[in-house]
């Protein structure tokens, strides 16, 4: 159940019941694509940082270890020994990142495995039985992400199969969690509009596929080269046509101001690498900007990461010393700029629900975004 607890313009604080516990939106999904996060950031660390949902990736556990051994282990929360809500994708975004690796067919698509190069097929009903078989929480359906830019011809192709595939994708599920022994027969699916930047597309995929009535609905394939705010308009014109009373997801998005952006025209969920690779790649999020730690400026640099933060490595630990680590290639340093990268996301959208909740917060958006076009680096 979506339940809408405040509303502050078009940003909307709610309330997502699901059977692996309650999702305060706007939320932040932390990405585990193979079941952890990379950088070394435990389940433990994931649960001191207030995360709700984790994401991992169907097709990269398809591969490896494959969705079967996931389903004997107790599937994959158990496998990973997370007890919240879980969101997998649903291999279609394969389609667009392994471009070279597959042929695309009306009963799915043809992969070569990036691992080892041996056959895979993926089609809407073999996505919902991998999903199916991990026990996710929330499954996604089977669609593909059309490259930017795109004809129209192909585009519109494409939104027409994947609406075709959508159908699909709700028929097996319904029918994997009517079967006994389905980890979770409580499963739910979220649809995905596409369309690219074309917005006649959009709008009429949006309202092809709200007339399904699924548990929630996602905005695929932006993000993907087209400009901020080319995105921003897309949503202005297409999340209009969603449900109002289904829970709004934008799916790889993405920096802090694109999630105060989006916020304001309705979404409530998120998910994107930037915090885990950027952290990896020793840039940090702050309350005023990103900062690059290894600018020898930090070098001798006593403050923690970020002073307004009260993340675990902000309490303890200097800018000086993290960026010794990384500097060493030290794990550590790894492990602390990924863990304080996802508990900045995590507060901002705290501070994001506790602002719609006060009615404060187009104020609290202009603020944070000029924090962080002012903010050091």
């Amino acid at each position: 159940m979506y339940k809408v607890l405040y509303r502050d313009g078009l940003a909307k604080s709610a309330i997502f019941e699901t059977v692996h516990g309650k999702i305060e939106t706007p939320v932040f999904m932390n990405v585990g694509t193979v079941g952890a996060i990379k950088g070394g950031v435990s389940v433990p660390d994931l649960e001191q940082i207030k995360t709700q949902v984790v994401l991992c990736n169907t097709y990269h556990l398809h591969v490896r270890p494959g969705d079967e051994l996931v389903k004997d282990m107790g599937g994959i929360r158990k496998f990973m020994t997370w007890d919240g809500p879980v969101l997998t994708d649903s291999g279609g975004f394969q389609v667009f990142s392994l471009a070279s690796l597959r042929k695309i067919r009306e009963e799915g698509v043809y992969f070569n495995s990036h691992i080892d190069g041996r056959k895979i097929f993926m089609g809407p009903e073999e996505s919902m039985r991998i999903q199916s078989n991990l026990g996710s929480t929330i499954a996604m359906a089977f669609d593909e992400c059309v490259p930017y830019p795109s004809s129209y011809e192909y585009t519109k192709a494409s939104v027409e199969r994947t609406t075709r595939w959508l159908v699909r994708c709700k028929e097996e599920m319904k029918r994997l969690n009517s079967l006994e022994g389905t980890i979770n027969p409580h499963q739910m699916l979220f649809g995905i509009n596409q369309g690219m930047t074309f917005k006649d597309l959009r709008i009429e995929h949006a309202k092809r596929i709200s007339e399904l009535d699924l548990d929630g609905y996602a905005l695929g394939g932006l993000a993907v080269g087209e400009s901020h705010e080319l995105m921003y308009d897309v949503l202005d014109e297409t999340v209009p046509y969603l449900p109002k009373d289904k829970p709004v997801y934008l799916m790889g998005v993405g920096t802090p101001e694109n999630i105060l952006e989006a916020v304001a025209r309705g979404v409530d969920f998120f998910d994107c690498v930037y915090p885990s690779r950027n952290g990896r790649h020793g840039h940090a999020y702050t309350s005023k900007g990103k900062l690059n730690l290894l600018n020898a400026k930090f070098e001798r640099d006593d403050r923690p990461i970020d002073e307004e933060c009260d993340c675990p490595v902000c309490k303890r630990y200097s800018r000086s010393y993290v960026r010794h680590l990384l500097k060493a290639k030290e794990t550590l340093g790894l492990r602390f700029m990924v863990t304080h990268n996802l508990c900045f996301y995590n507060h901002l959208m705290e501070q994001i629900r506790e602002a719609i909740k006060e009615g404060r917060f187009d104020e609290f958006r202009r603020q944070k975004e000029e924090d962080f076009r002012n903010g050091e680096s």
